[in-house]
């Protein structure tokens, strides 16, 4: 079976993505090159901003705010569900996009990124309805006392390259949903989707300016959080990045919403259930070529098992099919980029530097007719301590640490003995005490006797150096709201003059 897939022609790529702004398709004076992650090829240049561009995009958005806010929340709604049907329809050409910029398996692109999408606008068009206000009750006397949830304003939405277009559905969702208009600055490593998804937005009928999308490097999302008309920063990306991004913020007191880093554990006891909790770990790891967020990526083995666990994922992993991801069978794609996966490969050579077993994998692949696409060997790495580097830091790839451990008490400790608290997951059959340990780690999402599992409904964040703020579910609407107490005086409004109190 041929590891390499002919690319198909799409008109979206050979018209040339434009920047969208203020509801027009522009192009500027300075332009990048995304490439296809399989092939090394350029795959578009997209026009990149400047601070022009930038002031125009939030200038945009805050005309249209007084616009959108007042809004109907129906026609709100019908917008936002229109959208996520012409998502639906476009699919396969948004997952075509998505694999050519991204290099991720069109089947993952497909059932995960593409669906997940649609379902998220669909899911907070039906909360534009139910955002509502309050009485609140008071000890003053005859005077009323109300609250209001209102948008917060213009928001910078800045989002990364792993999932480029459902991130940037996890802001736009809420941030719509709530009455705030959104200038998008995805990943410049992966921008097309978005870019496409421009056109859809035009195509639902979004007055301009509700939702602005432009491209480009650290330095326009620098700008992007300067701007003092941005009243909010919604940052999904590297927890380094952050941190910057929170310090920037301080001098005019934006809103701020961090989705960072993760060094997940995911804990296997001896009596799991072995064949799924090896398919747990299995896909914790080498799901989207381990460039996610909450990749299990310390796998923390009860003594029993390890032996019989390592066999079998090192067996597993040495027979993924490495490929084009528009290939049939291609079971893992490419790294994003050659900078990223010698990234990778330096924890890698860390990790064999401090004394660590690489079992499986540790080196660049070689896949037959893709020479110039950035593959890596899936990679299992053995006789890990919780304090080495592949241990501490998050490595982004498809690289699992192996930690063995016979004490409850210490692999309680060693499970949090790192900066982040974004994931975790556990694997047993004692249910009370898989609860129990759930209670105690520090961890945003806890799974059971699954890994990864998403859903529109339930909230999803971190803690400690994965950030703060949550994405789906209800509790992501929060952040894009600020309420306002307001006060009536019943005894303040005289009858105005001839009017009749009573019959």
């Amino acid at each position: 079976m041929s590891t390499t897939a002919p690319e198909p022609r799409l008109e979206f790529l050979e018209s040339g993505p434009k920047l969208y702004i203020d509801g027009a398709f522009i192009e500027t004076g300075a332009s990048l090159e995304t490439r296809n992650p399989a092939t090394g090829a350029v795959l578009a240049e997209v026009p990149v901003a400047g601070q022009a561009e930038v002031d125009a995009a939030v200038a945009a958005a805050s005309c249209a705010f007084e616009v959108w806010r007042s809004t109907s929340p129906v026609q709100r709604a019908s917008l936002l569900w229109k959208l996520g049907d012409l998502v639906d329809e476009h699919l396969e050409e948004l997952a075509v996009i998505e694999v050519l910029d991204n290099g991720k398996p069109i089947g993952e692109a497909r059932a995960v990124d593409m669906a997940l999408t649609a379902e998220i606008f669909r899911y907070y068009a039906g909360w534009t309805t139910k955002i509502s206000g309050t009485v609140y009750p008071n000890s003053v006397g005859n005077v009323l006392t109300m609250g209001r949830r209102e948008p917060i304003g213009v928001v910078a939405a800045i989002t990364p390259w792993n999932f480029p277009l459902l991130e940037v559905a996890y802001k736009l969702g809420p941030a719509l949903a709530a009455g705030c208009t959104v200038v998008v600055k995805p990943s410049e490593l992966a921008p097309l989707s978005s870019l496409r998804l421009a056109q859809l937005i035009a195509d639902a009928g979004f007055p301009p300016g509700v939702v602005n999308i432009i491209v480009g490097g650290p330095e326009v999302g620098a700008a992007l959080v300067r701007h003092p008309d941005v009243r909010k920063i919604a940052f999904t990306g590297q927890t380094a990045t952050g941190k910057t991004i929170l310090r920037s913020s301080a001098d005019d007191l934006k809103a701020v919403s961090l989705e960072l880093g993760g060094k997940s554990p995911n804990i296997v006891f001896a009596d799991a259930d072995f064949d799924k909790a090896l398919a747990g770990a299995f896909g914790g790891i080498f799901f989207n070529q381990g460039q996610a967020c909450v990749a299990g990526s310390r796998l923390f083995a009860e003594a029993p098992v390890l032996d019989q666990l390592v066999e079998k994922l090192s067996t597993k992993a040495s027979s993924i099919r490495l490929g084009h991801g528009l290939a049939p069978g291609t079971e893992m794609g490419p790294l994003i980029s050659s900078s990223h996966r010698a990234r990778v490969l330096s924890f890698i050579d860390s990790a064999r530097g401090e004394g660590a077993e690489v079992v499986s994998g540790g080196a660049v692949a070689e896949v037959d007719g893709l020479d110039g696409g950035f593959f890596l060997e899936p990679t299992l790495i053995t006789s890990v301590s919780n304090s080495m580097r592949v241990a501490q830091e998050e490595i982004f790839g498809p690289v699992l640490s192996v930690i063995p451990w016979t004490d409850p008490e210490e692999l309680e400790h060693l499970a949090n003995d790192v900066p982040y608290g974004l994931a975790a997951g556990i694997w047993t059959s004692d249910v009370p005490k898989a609860l129990r340990l759930a209670e105690r780690l520090e961890a945003g999402t806890v799974w059971i006797n699954t890994y990864g599992m998403f859903d529109v409904a339930v909230p999803f964040g971190g803690r400690k150096e994965s950030g703060f703020g949550k994405e789906l579910g209800a509790e992501a609407l929060e952040p894009y709201l600020q309420s306002k107490s307001i006060w009536l005086d019943l005894d303040a409004a005289p009858a105005r003059a001839g009017q009749s109190v009573g019959r």
